[in-house]
């Protein structure tokens, strides 16, 4: 072929990609439609939102149960009460995932979502701190948690849809520097606001301290502000551009769409029907069995999950067998029994992380105040510094992952995604175990270290290995459903950590730390059985 033939047809293939049948057949398919090298310029643009929406995370994770103590909520209640969280991302975070793949309007696929989210988040940091009563505060905690995720969900795909897999945990990683950022300041803003402003720090009985308020406030401008950043000065590829590097993108995963007819689609109807039944018939024991031994309520949510989910399988499978396969429910259930493998491997990865993190989002002031400030008295003075000083910690380590940001590609292109992420999983196994082991709170700085490492790669290298195997048409959609792997774990320590902490641990939370640390070490260890096929590093 001469030069002027291949100038043409390179000219035809960049001109014809609404066709996808056309493209798959254009010879020049790998060179002309890979996606191109973003600058670090464009990748920051992307990623400045996430420091808003962290911005919101920081701020509930480090004051929430700080909130709900204030209101009259015991240790062995807090669970319960942030079971909000993870039921909200279980229900939203899949919806707006299959939802902002099928969207494309004036603002692109993933930005609409990013703005509604945010104004919605921003209204609700200005009620939680003036909330008059404890189930107000859970209610807002709901509506809070629910808006962040239908902003932050669409952010993991964004770095999907528009980086080359080469740049993608360069992508990541440039999430976790400005999710550094918002979460520092975020933790930070009580310490501050007491110390430098003159906000006071403690109220009276039942009322939430100045300090906290205005840390809210602050958080609801800077939530919107970031968001509009990424909205205003960030593009996506249009629908036609995308549609053909997908096609070139689906080649290279470990995906296999399942192409079923009439008679499979009814083949698979029965058999949802059949593991729906198996699945409620077990939660339907769990509960009996709860009921029978007169264990805490919350271990409730367990059973209720359990049931409420075979009947969705078996909803979905009478749909199949009546013909009703062409709508967003059967779609999502079946994609849900076809993850790539990768996936599976990494749920497994993504539960015992996220069970630790939320046994310490829970339940570090709680231990940090009674085992090391020697008091559970929310309006006593030691009380608070010792929350203030939770969440300088907190800030602690996620200033650190500003700076581990820049570490984890460097150890990943030296090693392995998989082996920078059991390093840094062990890190903060050591980190939660020893807050069960000292008693000098300033000693809780080197703990952080450790906490940081593992922080930072849980929210970079698990994505970085993911997106490689997932169909570039579905990015959204399994984003959200790999996130269910975030939200259930999250779910049982809800449901288990105050059965366990009162029941075998004497009330004390500071066991929590422990459990934790083991939960880090389990996630380790199960790294070692994922599979990341296209990680640069294995070229």
């Amino acid at each position: 072929m001469n030069n002027k033939s291949h100038v043409t047809n390179l000219v035809l293939c960049h001109n014809l990609t609404t066709s996808t049948s056309y493209y798959l057949s254009c010879p020049f398919r790998s060179e002309q439609m890979k996606k191109p090298r973003l600058s670090i310029g464009r990748i920051a643009n992307m990623s400045v939102g996430f420091m808003g929406i962290q911005f919101g995370f920081a701020l509930q994770n480090a004051n929430v149960s700080r909130i709900f103590e204030t209101l009259g909520a015991n240790v062995d209640e807090i669970p319960i009460l942030w079971i909000a969280a993870p039921v909200t991302g279980l229900l939203v975070q899949p919806i707006i995932g299959y939802m902002s793949d099928r969207t494309w309007n004036k603002l692109g696929r993933r930005r609409p979502y990013f703005l509604v989210g945010a104004i919605l988040s921003t209204l609700a940091l200005f009620v939680m701190p003036n909330s008059p009563s404890l189930w107000i505060a859970a209610i807002t905690l709901w509506l809070l948690d629910a808006s962040i995720n239908i902003s932050m969900e669409p952010f993991r795909a964004f770095v999907g849809d528009n980086l080359p897999d080469e740049q993608r945990t360069t992508g990541f990683a440039a999430q976790v520097f400005f999710i550094g950022i918002g979460a520092v300041v975020a933790s930070l803003l009580p310490y501050i606001l007491n110390n430098y402003f003159g906000m006071s720090n403690t109220a009276a009985e039942g009322i939430i301290p100045d300090s906290v308020k205005w840390s809210f406030y602050l958080g609801a401008i800077v939530f919107i502000g970031a968001v509009l950043w990424t909205v205003i000065f960030s593009k996506e590829y249009p629908p036609e551009e995308l549609e053909a590097y997908e096609a070139s993108e689906e080649k290279s995963t470990d995906f296999s769409p399942q192409d079923w007819n009439v008679k499979e689609y009814f083949q698979n109807g029965q058999k949802h029907i059949k593991q729906g039944v198996v699945i409620s018939a077990i939660g339907a024991v769990l509960a009996l069995w709860f009921l029978g031994a007169d264990l805490d309520k919350q271990l409730h949510i367990l059973s209720f999950g359990t049931i409420s989910y075979g009947v969705l399988m078996i909803l979905s499978g009478l749909m199949q067998k009546k013909g009703t396969v062409d709508n967003g429910f059967v779609t999502i259930m079946n994609d849900l029994q076809c993850m790539p493998e990768t996936m599976k491997q990494l749920a497994v990865v993504q539960f015992f992380s996220w069970f630790a993190l939320f046994s310490m989002w829970i339940y570090t002031t709680s231990a940090v105040t009674s085992s090391i400030y020697g008091t559970s008295d929310t309006t006593s003075q030691a009380y608070n510094d010792g929350a203030d000083w939770v969440s300088v910690c907190f800030g602690v380590y996620n200033g650190l992952a500003i700076l581990f940001a820049f570490l984890l590609p460097i150890m990943a292109a030296k090693t392995s995604r998989k082996m920078t992420h059991i390093i840094c999983l062990i890190s903060g196994s050591i980190g939660l175990v020893s807050i069960f082991l000292i008693n000098d709170p300033n000693m809780l700085i080197l703990s952080m270290i450790g906490i940081g490492l593992a922080w930072t790669s849980i929210l970079s290298m698990p994505y970085a290995m993911l997106t490689g195997a997932l169909p570039a048409s579905k990015m959204g959609y399994y984003m959200g459903v790999f996130n269910f792997f975030i939200v259930i774990p999250q779910i049982v320590a809800a449901a288990i950590l105050g059965f366990f902490i009162a029941r075998l641990f004497n009330g004390e939370p500071i066991y929590a730390m422990l459990i934790g640390g083991i939960s880090f070490l389990i996630a380790a260890l199960a790294t070692f059985r994922v599979v990341d096929s296209t990680d640069p590093a294995n070229a």
